[in-house]
């Protein structure tokens, strides 16, 4: 017994002292520690993007699984509903870009014939403003004297600028060629990364869950698998639930666009639908785009597309959001909101569409602790109600002073007792 009592006190020293130095490297090589953890970070990346991408992938792939089972063998089955998976993202990757591309080449070269007619209209506009606004236009003239600048100076200025842009281009398109020669050896490694995951997807379960009963108690292996569980299932709800729900609002915004004869309509409600896959502020994106397409056409009907669309927003934010992704991650609205702000403060867009799912996860871990230790407490049920009924503290009450019977009455008592006198005679 003393024997293991030692080796416990020599395993705990050792802990400490390593970590004692590891502490002390991280505070004095700032920037080795940087260079590593950046390098770790290129080196997982690549993986941890494949992994994503498969756990994406697997929610389609599943469907279109369960739909198979004709086919007896299971890897036969395995192998078709990878290739329909890939062949339907493809198919949907390629309808968008056929609606939009289109679209945006005429919409560029509507754009590109009526921009010169709005700049003038623009024109005539600011200048009948300062016709109107003679006080304007003369502290205008009054500041903008043309006839003091340097004119060879500014062109040896701008020549200077131009120069000094040329030699930064060059060097960053030599560094952009690298970027994307990265870029697409990660893609292909990613996209590897996936197919292998996806085709083996219950042997890597398998794996993980042999590793971690190995190391850790059986009670606490149970929780991590559970957790696990919960945390796949409510990511998977959220992806189905978030294309569902950009769907609809697509559909929504092109058959209102059709009613009010409103230009773009294909383009518009594309983009809508694309952009909605980003939680609560990617619709808003749209509407920016699509506003400025119709001002251009026509500024009254960009005004009433504006309207439209927040009336639109709220009816999908009210009633269909709630509805198709509100309950397929169990999260209130306020919770939703605050996990799109934090997410979006930390990782960009990618951190909104992480953040809701991680959040509804915690969120229901923690509603499970509470409900345990409430019941284990014996907190009373009509202490929880959102009423509650009025409470009797148990916390020790001062008692207060009495006075003694010979006590003399203070001077405002008998100023007091006078006045009432007075005023009663």
């Amino acid at each position: 017994m003393a024997l293991n009592i030692h080796k416990k006190t020599l395993r705990n020293v050792f802990l400490v002292v390593a970590g004692c130095i590891v502490l002390h490297w991280l505070l004095n090589e700032t920037d080795r520690v940087k260079s590593v953890l950046l390098f770790l970070r290129n080196l997982i990346a690549p993986f941890a993007v494949g992994a994503g991408f498969a756990f994406i992938l697997n929610v389609p792939m599943r469907g279109i699984e369960m739909k198979l089972s004709w086919i007896k063998n299971s890897m036969g089955r395995r192998v078709v509903a990878v290739i329909l998976t890939f062949l339907a993202i493809a198919l949907v990757l390629f309808l968008v870009i056929w609606l939009l591309l289109p679209q945006l080449g005429n919409t560029v070269e509507a754009l590109i014939t009526k921009l010169p007619g709005f700049f003038n209209r623009v024109w005539e506009q600011t200048m009948v403003f300062l016709s109107d606004n003679p006080e304007l236009m003369e502290w205008i003239n009054n500041n903008t004297n043309l006839e003091q600048v340097n004119w060879a100076q500014l062109v040896e200025k701008l020549a200077d600028l131009i120069g000094n842009s040329f030699s930064k281009i060059m060097s960053g398109a030599f560094s952009a060629i690298g970027s994307v020669s990265s870029g697409i050896f990660n893609g292909v490694v990613a996209l590897v990364f996936a197919i292998y995951c996806l085709f083996r997807k219950e042997i890597l379960a398998r794996q993980g869950r042999r590793l971690i009963y190995s190391f850790l108690p059986e009670n606490v292996c149970d929780e991590i698998v559970r957790i696990f569980r919960l945390t796949s299932s409510t990511f998977a709800n959220f992806i189905s639930g978030q294309c569902l729900e950009a769907l609809i609002l697509g559909c929504m915004f092109a058959v209102a666009m059709l009613i009010f004869r409103m230009p773009y309509v294909p383009l518009v409600s594309v983009l809508v639908a694309v952009t909605a896959l980003v939680p609560i502020v990617g619709a808003f994106v749209g509407c920016a785009l699509g506003a400025f397409f119709i001002l251009v056409d026509d500024p009254v009907k960009a005004l009433w597309f504006v309207i439209m669309f927040l009336v639109l927003q709220q009816i999908e934010g009210n009633l269909i959001y709630p509805r198709v992704v509100g309950k397929s991650v169990g999260l209130p609205g306020m919770w939703v909101l605050l996990a799109v702000a934090v997410g979006g403060e930390l990782m960009g867009v990618a951190g909104m569409f992480i953040m809701i799912p991680l959040v509804s996860v915690l969120y229901t871990l923690l509603r499970e602790i509470t409900n345990k230790r409430l019941a284990e407490r014996g907190i009373a049920r009509v202490k929880l109600n959102e009423q509650p009924p009025e409470l009797r503290t148990r916390m020790p009450r001062k008692k207060k002073k009495q006075k003694p019977a010979d006590a003399p009455e203070s001077i405002t008592s008998t100023e007091g007792g006078n006045n009432e006198t007075g005023s009663q005679s």
